[in-house]
C-alpha cells in the first residue's frame, strides 16, 4: 500500500488561546461555510507573535499569499474566498 502523500489546507487561522475574537472568527468562518482550514496557534511563537501579535485572527490564503484581518464578518469572508 502507497502512503498518500497529506496536503495541508490552503488556508490558516492564526489565533491564540483563551480568545474570543477567535471564538467569533470561527462562527463566521462555519457560517460562510469556509472550506477546511489549519488553525496555528501563535501563542509561545515568538516570529508569529511579532507578525501577527495584535492582529489576531487573521485568516490567510496560502495559495494567493493574502490575509484578511479581523474584524471580518460573513460578507467579508466570502469576498475573500472568491478572491475578490
Amino acid at each position: 500500500m502507497q502512503d498518500v502523500p497529506t496536503v495541508a489546507p490552503p488556508l490558516t487561522l492564526f489565533q491564540r488561546d483563551d480568545c474570543h475574537l477567535c471564538d467569533l472568527a470561527l462562527e463566521v468562518l462555519a457560517q460562510a461555510r469556509a472550506p477546511d482550514f489549519e488553525s496555528v496557534f501563535i501563542d509561545g511563537d515568538d516570529a508569529l507573535e511579532v507578525r501577527y501579535g495584535v492582529r489576531v485572527p487573521v485568516l490567510r490564503d496560502e495559495t494567493r499569499g493574502v490575509e484578511l484581518d479581523w474584524p471580518f464578518d460573513v460578507a467579508a469572508v466570502s469576498r475573500f474566498l472568491a478572491g475578490a
